[in-house]
C-alpha cells in the first residue's frame, strides 16, 4: 500500500473540520468533505443525510465541484461533526470515487496518524465499471491475426 506522510494536505483537513463544526447541525447533516481540484481551489460539502438513505459528503461534494467548472480533483477527505476527525469513506464512496478520479488521493486516519492513499489502494481488485472498460476496448489497437 503507498503511503505519503510528509504530503499530508492539514490544510484540507482545517478546510474539512471548520465547514463540519460551523454547517453540519443536528442529525441531517453530520459529515463534512474537502477536496482540492488540481488548480488548487478548495472545494466543500456535507452530507445530506435522510433515512432513506441519503448522499454522502464526499458525494455531494463532486457535485459541488462540478457546479463550479472543478472536473479534475486531486485530494479529498472527510470530517465527522463534533470532533470525530477524518473519517474514511464509505465503500460507496470509495467506488465512486475511483470511477470518477481513478488518480485521487484520499486522506486518511490511522492509528499511526494521518496519511494519503491513493484511492485505488482503497479498494484492492477493485470493480470496474463496464462503460469504462468499452471506453478502454474503444481505444485499444485492434488484431490482425
Amino acid at each position: 500500500m503507498t503511503t505519503q506522510n510528509d504530503r499530508v494536505d492539514h490544510e484540507l483537513i482545517r478546510a474539512a473540520a471548520h465547514v463540519a463544526a460551523t454547517r453540519c447541525r443536528g442529525d441531517n447533516h453530520t459529515m463534512a468533505a474537502a477536496a482540492r481540484a488540481r488548480d488548487g481551489r478548495i472545494i466543500t460539502a456535507v452530507n445530506a443525510y435522510h433515512f432513506t438513505g441519503g448522499p454522502c459528503a464526499e458525494l455531494v461534494l463532486i457535485g459541488a465541484a462540478a457546479a463550479q467548472g472543478a472536473h479534475d480533483l486531486d485530494t479529498i477527505v472527510a470530517v465527522g461533526d463534533r470532533g470525530r476527525g477524518v473519517v474514511p469513506p464509505c465503500g460507496r464512496c470509495r467506488q465512486v470515487l475511483l470511477d470518477y478520479f481513478p488518480a485521487l488521493k484520499v486522506i486518511v486516519g490511522t492509528s499511526d496518524g494521518l496519511r494519503m492513499v491513493p484511492v485505488a489502494d482503497l479498494l484492492p481488485e477493485s470493480y470496474i465499471r463496464a462503460d469504462h472498460q468499452l471506453d478502454a476496448e474503444a481505444s485499444a489497437p485492434l488484431s490482425t491475426s
